[in-house]
């Protein structure tokens, strides 16, 4: 076993490994085209890209960032159910304190309400045509 020398510090591992997210479709939503493509370009950015898949859980979703330590998480959400099902996301991370993982939203999401969910704790909304470079620099 290497230890190291006592009054030395070792590299912080997280600051040099590339950030992890995990990308997430929650209830029955099944349009995942965009995620997939939102996936594929933070992959090639640099990102860790979990992909939890279709028709998860809040819990299942929450229990997987958990699992996976990720840095960030963005559901995606087109079916309009993103008021409901993104408060009960925010607040199942909070009862497990993981309010330190950034919380994303993408989809079809009306202006008023993107605002509504920034105030409830999301960090970003993100529409239709918003650019990967656009995410990546906002994730950076």
């Amino acid at each position: 076993m290497t230890l190291a020398p006592s009054g030395s510090q070792r590299p912080d591992i997280r600051s040099t490994s590339p950030k992890r997210i995990l990308l997430a479709k929650v209830g029955l939503d099944g349009h995942d085209r965009g995620v997939k493509v939102v996936a594929r370009g933070l992959r090639d950015a640099g990102f860790h890209v979990i992909y939890s898949g279709l028709w998860q859980s809040i819990d299942a979703v929450a229990e997987a960032a958990q699992d996976e330590d990720v840095d960030w998480l963005g559901v995606s959400i087109l079916n309009g159910a993103h008021m409901t099902l993104v408060p009960a996301l925010l607040q199942e991370l909070h009862r497990r304190d993981l309010d330190h993982i950034g919380v994303i939203v993408g989809g079809i999401l009306p202006q008023q309400d993107q605002q509504k969910l920034i105030d409830l704790g999301a960090r970003g909304c993100f529409g239709p045509g918003t650019s990967i470079e656009t995410i990546v620099q906002f994730l950076s």
